[in-house]
């Protein structure tokens, strides 16, 4: 069964230092109060302390919900939608997502909430939105991959290319100051073999019932061979927003 905490939390430690960077720049510090939606298990919401500002996390999936609440004990959590947030106007001084608006139905209705729930002066940020339909794959033999997640993800409702029309969907929600950029470039990714298990965790989550396990499984001896050789390239552009209310 897959561990969504444990993909979750890998993620989380991809955007650590960026997430440093535009938390303080966003004013942490002073902040009284902050909002996470799409909060999943709680993977980053359980690195704030008890001591700093009213930590909030949304969430659609009641099951991760419960997690969160075990591994964010300090935390207001809310199950709700994120393109009809539960908030008052102008209640938190930084809102959030991460991972998230590739799930959303509509991306800019997200950003407009997230905005409107955003007091005058606040920030909002995405910290990480991936752009699979720019996914690149070395040794070529192994390109097939990108193409099938990709697939995979669109037939479960994502918008596996969102990472590419942040700036855009910035700009279109009225932020202002907006700041973008990529997380990494090509070639900084270098997984180790816990993270490539659970890479391919995810991959098996997503393309179940598109392919013979057999054809997957000979994919991954293959992944892991480049691996060990140190020819494989695994790179997904992934893109950060944030802007001012």
């Amino acid at each position: 069964m897959m561990d969504w905490h444990a993909r979750f939390v890998q993620q989380a430690g991809w955007t650590r230092a960026l997430r440093e960077y535009l938390f303080r720049r966003a004013g942490l510090e002073t902040a009284g109060r902050v909002l996470e939606v799409g909060c999943g298990t709680g993977a980053i919401l359980m690195d704030f302390g008890k001591h700093g500002p009213s930590v909030h996390g949304l969430d659609l999936e009641p099951g991760r919900l419960a997690e969160a609440r075990r591994h964010a004990p300090a935390a207001n959590l809310t199950c709700g939608d994120a393109r009809a947030l539960p908030y008052p106007s102008g209640t938190f001084d930084i809102t959030f997502c991460h991972f998230l608006l590739l799930w959303v139905r509509d991306p800019l209705a997200a950003l407009l909430e997230m905005k409107r729930v955003s007091r005058p002066g606040g920030a909002v940020l995405a910290l990480a939105e991936p752009d699979y339909t720019a996914r690149q794959d070395e040794p070529e033999e192994l390109v097939p991959l990108g193409c099938w997640q990709t697939e995979a993800l669109r037939a479960q409702g994502a918008d596996p290319g969102v990472g590419r029309r942040l700036a855009e969907l910035f700009e279109r929600a009225g932020m202002r100051r907006v700041e973008t950029g990529t997380l990494r470039g090509r070639g900084e990714l270098a997984l180790s073999a816990a993270e490539r298990e659970l890479e391919w965790a995810v991959l098996t989550a997503d393309l179940a019932g598109r392919l013979p396990p057999g054809d997957l499984q000979e994919m991954k001896r293959r992944d892991e061979e480049a691996w060990q050789a140190g020819r494989r390239v695994l790179y997904v552009p992934t893109y950060f927003a944030s802007g001012r209310v």
